[in-house]
Formats: structure tokens, C-alpha cells, sequence
């Protein structure tokens, strides 16, 4: 489809779709199906950031993929994973109010938009704090964190990611695991 749709256009055309679809400069654009190893890793990242959100005790929910991130008025995502702050979303929702963190697993389709284009769009939402980018042919995540008027970005293949705010650390290891 090659047509602009406004936000409420799109969420009314894409739910009688079959598959997924993000928004991107007003126009529908089909997610590619997921190889397992993408399906595992996404779950894995997700399960670590629930863990961690969960024993810090924080008024944060940490959401695997599903929930929209609106960047724009012309530009919907639809993340791996996400941490939504502040009050619980309700069960109706679609989209994320309050994201601090987002993460994406790549796949060879999408590697140059995750790495380029979503990575400018994330960090033009104010609330968003950090952009995980989960490597799926080896073992490596790059964390882009806001500093200031800066993005900070860095390679980590062991140890922990320092994920402040919202407050919480994911091991590389754990999202690794049973791959």
C-alpha cells in the first residue's frame, strides 16, 4: 500500500490485516515473518527487563512486542520490547505512553533501519531514555543511552547493562542464555 494514512486511518486499516505493520512517514510497511532465533531473543530480552523491573519494585511495566511507540504524527513503531513508565496501561491500549526504554532485535531485513533510521526516530521521543539494539548473530547488544543533548553509544558483549532511569541492570548472559 502506498498510500498516506493519518494514525487513526492506519490502526482502523491495520487491524483487518493479516500480519503486522509499522507506520512510516504516513505509510503502512509490513513487518517481516520472524525466524525463531529473533522470536527467542526478543522473549529473552523481555523476560531479563521484567525481572529486573519486577525486583526493583518500580512503577514500570516491561512489555514485549505489541504495543506501539508513537514517534511522530507520521510514524508509528512497534518495538521488541519495550518499558513503559507510570501508571499501569490500560488493558485496551495500543501504545505506549510513557517508554524509557525500547529494544530491537535485528534480522537482515531490518538491520539498516534498526541501526539507522529508528535509532534517530526513538530518540526524538523525550521520554525515551535508552535504545537496546540486540545483535542476533552474535553475542552483543548496543546500548544507546541518552546523556544530556548527547547519545552515548557502546558495545556489550559480558557483563551488565545499566539501564538508569528507570533505575534497573540486564546481564548479557541472561538474554543470551539458551540461544
Amino acid at each position: 500500500m502506498s498510500q498516506r494514512l493519518t494514525r487513526a486511518e492506519f490502526r482502523l486499516w491495520a487491524a483487518s490485516q493479516p500480519g503486522r505493520y509499522e507506520r512510516l512517514a504516513g505509510e503502512p510497511v509490513a513487518m517481516s515473518p520472524e525466524r525463531m532465533i529473533h522470536i527467542r531473543l526478543k522473549h529473552s530480552v523481555w523476560q531479563a527487563l521484567d525481572r529486573a523491573v519486577r525486583a526493583a519494585g518500580l512503577d514500570c511495566e516491561a512489555i514485549g512486542d505489541g504495543v506501539t511507540v508513537e514517534i511522530d504524527e507520521e510514524t508509528d513503531y512497534e518495538p521488541d520490547a519495550t518499558i513503559n513508565c507510570g501508571p499501569r496501561l490500560d488493558p485496551d491500549a495500543t501504545t505506549a505512553t510513557n517508554p524509557v526504554v525500547v529494544v530491537e532485535v535485528l534480522s537482515p531485513s531490518t538491520q539498516s533501519i534498526d541501526s539507522s533510521d529508528k535509532l534517530a526516530d526513538y530518540f526524538r521521543v523525550p521520554s525515551i531514555q535508552h535504545y537496546l539494539i540486540v545483535r542476533a548473530k552474535r553475542r552483543e547488544i548496543v546500548h544507546h543511552a541518552r546523556s544530556g543533548a548527547e547519545i552515548v553509544s557502546k558495545m556489550v558483549n559480558i557483563g551488565k547493562i545499566h539501564l538508569d532511569p528507570p533505575g534497573i541492570s540486564i546481564d548479557v548472559a541472561d538474554v543470551y542464555a539458551r540461544m
